[in-house]
């Protein structure tokens, strides 16, 4: 299906393109959220006579992103989650939870539909996302899953928090160790002393 594009929309073109999409992206997507209108002659004749109207209010939405994307860029937020001791959470991380973050630290600008998750957070660490507050403007944000408040400072700081769970015990267990003892033999705290003494 043709269609004439009523704002920028990424890998397809710019406002007043005419492109080619398939007839369920334009049905179900482009047309009912008012992003596009179909390619006919009287449709045609509408744009062009709202062209100048059309481009004013996409600048005017640029603008008041650009002003929000000042804020929003950067921020992190911290998600504490339930994991395994690997690392895997129990669950995933969703568009929702992030959503929700970014609107407990103020940015209530963010919706769930500006979200650019590209596969789902299923670990633990720093995890950059996109939000796209506007087709011309992307910003990240960056995501801190960990188990505790105490974990995230850690994975802040640079941290790996699951690296440094299984790094070798240096200082280790040492067992008291009598050589003239039987094989089998359990030390008792009696026996010990008189070995060291001997």
């Amino acid at each position: 299906m043709e269609i004439i594009l009523l704002e920028r929309i990424e890998k397809l073109g710019g406002i007043g393109d005419i492109v080619s999409v398939k007839d369920g992206y334009a049905r179900n997507y482009l047309l009912p959220n008012k992003k596009a209108l179909r390619s006919n002659a009287a449709n045609k004749k509408v744009f062009e006579a709202n062209r100048a109207k059309i481009e004013a209010d996409n600048a005017a939405r640029k603008s008041d992103a650009a002003k929000a994307a000042e804020t929003v860029n950067g921020v992190q937020v911290v998600l504490i989650r339930q994991s395994s001791n690997s690392g895997q959470l129990y669950g995933s991380v969703s568009v929702r939870d992030i959503v929700e973050a970014l609107h407990e630290a103020g940015h209530t600008v963010v919706s769930k539909a500006m979200i650019v998750l590209e596969r789902p957070i299923k670990t633990l660490g720093l995890f950059d996302v996109r939000v796209s507050l506007h087709p011309e403007v992307a910003v990240t944000v960056q995501v801190n899953v960990a188990r505790s408040p105490e974990e995230a400072d850690l994975q802040k700081d640079g941290v790996d928090v699951m690296a440094s769970m299984f790094e070798k015990d240096e200082a280790g267990f040492t067992e008291d160790y009598d050589p003239n003892a039987e094989p089998g033999e359990i030390v008792t705290e009696e026996a010990a002393p008189e070995a060291e003494a001997e």
